[in-house]
């Protein structure tokens, strides 16, 4: 009944539709143009689309993307302070923790959005693309997709806690790009990597490595960060922790 209250408000709204699209349109864009991606004067050519290896390289390239899912969860989370839905759904009888719990369904729905994109661009590519697959290879690497999934839903579960903190759309949009590629990667840079690598933005980064960091790691040395399997656990701590705090913020503030 939560998500069925939260559908009515988002299938109008243009700015979502908008958003979803530009999300689908430049991942696919991107990965159509990287076949032409020259390295050392030599074409990668279609080798870059060869199963299994596509779904982490997709996976990593996605991973960008998930700015633009983060940037319309703030929107429409502010939304709801800007026009004083919540208020109104909590006259109405609503809990705060319910409001908490109808926006993580709302960002779930976002991740899995996002995870069909990504598997339909890399069967597409893959498929028409690609060299012909082994048996078994389309479907061998597929936890790449699941840790992009969970890679997903930590960013959004960030941008919810700067929405419900902040509360204003274009303040919690800066502060969610702030806080991702300026001011913790200026922290982290005065700390060694035992610490770094658990800062939330690295740590969720690590879900979805370079492609070839193995091979980059013998030449430029170990990067200090977790590997995917070790990222997992502190990464559910983390989604657990953002909405917890969102939870906090939402019962002790005047809505």
């Amino acid at each position: 009944m939560l998500f069925r209250a939260e559908l009515r408000k988002i299938l109008p709204y243009r700015t979502v539709w908008i958003i979803l699209l530009l999300f689908a349109l430049l991942l696919t864009g991107f990965v159509a143009m990287s076949g032409g991606t020259v390295i050392n004067g030599k074409p990668i050519g279609n080798s870059l689309y060869a199963f299994p290896e596509l779904w982490s390289r997709l996976g990593y390239v996605a991973s960008y993307f998930n700015l633009l899912l983060g940037i319309l969860l703030i929107i429409l989370i502010t939304d709801e302070f800007q026009f004083r839905t919540f208020r109104q759904q909590v006259i109405d009888g609503l809990s705060r923790a319910e409001l908490v719990q109808a926006k993580l369904g709302v960002a779930g729905a976002l991740v899995v959005y996002a995870t069909l994109v990504v598997l339909a661009v890399g069967l597409f590519f893959g498929l028409t693309r690609g060299p012909q697959p082994a048996p078994g290879a389309i479907t061998a690497d597929l936890s790449a997709v699941a840790l992009y999934a969970l890679q997903a839903l930590g960013y959004l579960s960030l941008a919810a806690l700067l929405a419900f903190l902040v509360r204003k759309s274009g303040a919690a949009i800066i502060s969610f790009l702030v806080y991702m590629w300026i001011a913790e990667p200026l922290l982290r840079s005065q700390l060694p990597d035992e610490l770094d690598r658990y800062f939330p933005a690295k740590l969720l980064g690590s879900l979805t490595p370079t492609p070839g960091q193995e091979l980059l790691t013998t030449v430029t040395g170990p990067t200090g960060a977790l590997t995917p399997a070790q990222a997992v656990p502190f990464a559910l701590a983390y989604i657990a922790l953002f909405w917890g705090l969102s939870y906090l913020l939402l019962r002790n503030r005047d809505l």
